[in-house]
């Protein structure tokens, strides 16, 4: 991807997303190609911008989370702001994935107690029968 731009299909092809995507993500201001008539370029900074979206959204952000985060990118500090508020919203991400893996440890752990609980019942009720 070192083209300094690329059209809809190219990053359709590079990112493995449809065109009804990208216009999705224009459409909602998340991506802002440069428009020639019809025809959508997409610059180094859409590629990049498009790469944190997907990876957003991989990981369970809104796409209003993720704009926030997008919006944060400043040149003159490199987007470290960004990156010092991206990492902390990582951090809230994965504690709350880890309390949503625990909970469904637990169903799960009930879940299959209850598997035994009903197989040993159709277990009992061959034995009567």
């Amino acid at each position: 991807m070192t083209n300094e731009v690329m059209t809809i299909r190219e990053m359709c092809d590079a990112f493995d997303v449809t065109p009804r995507t990208l216009r999705f993500y224009e459409a909602k201001e998340l991506l802002f190609p440069i428009r020639e008539g019809q025809k959508r370029l997409f610059t180094k900074r859409d590629r990049a911008r498009l790469t944190l979206i997907l990876r957003g959204k991989k990981f369970g952000f809104a796409l209003e989370e993720i704009r926030q985060l997008l919006d944060l990118y400043k040149e003159e500090d490199r987007g470290e702001k960004q990156l010092r508020e991206t990492l902390a919203a990582y951090h809230v991400k994965r504690a709350e994935m880890e309390a949503q893996k625990q909970a469904l440890i637990a169903v799960m752990t009930d879940l299959e107690d209850e598997i035994g609980f009903v197989e040993g019942q159709i277990e009992g009720l061959k034995r009567e029968g």
